[in-house]
């Protein structure tokens, strides 16, 4: 059986609960989520959403992986060197595979061979640029 999204199961037990509804069994949305979670196989409500956000959330950088994605605007590839911090406020240095120039003004370059920020859990950091995109996004490589 796939793995259904958060929004799916949810929406999985709004719809049991309003049609066991219409025909005059009224019951709780935490019991529709129980009732849902065992059609996916769960013992219960919180294990079928343990197992949906773990097999939904992003793969979980560590030192050394191999990474990719963009640091004020610009793409790269490279390598974890060095990471601390909680999933949610990780510090984390990567040197680059190919420095890139991280000024976008023709009249001087600041080429980068190594990068430092901060990431959430997703990879991607707290602060922003001047246009609202983060400073720094990490990935693992494809």
């Amino acid at each position: 059986m796939t793995q259904p999204t958060l929004e799916a199961v949810k929406a999985q037990a709004r719809a049991l609960r309003k049609a066991l509804e219409a025909q005059g069994s009224a019951i709780s949305h935490a019991q529709a989520l129980e009732l849902v979670a065992k059609q996916y196989e769960a013992r219960d409500w919180n294990t079928l959403h343990a197992r949906i956000t773990r097999s939904n959330a992003p793969p979980e950088l560590a030192f050394g992986d191999r990474v990719e994605g963009r640091f004020l605007g610009q793409a790269f590839t490279g390598e974890i060197i060095s990471m601390s911090g909680s999933m949610d406020h990780r510090d984390v240095e990567i040197r680059l595979d190919e420095p890139v120039d991280v000024v976008t003004f023709e009249s001087f370059s600041n080429w980068r061979s190594r990068i430092s920020g901060t990431i959430n859990a997703d990879g991607r950091s707290h602060r922003k640029t001047s246009d609202g995109a983060p400073q720094l996004t990490v990935a693992k490589l494809r």
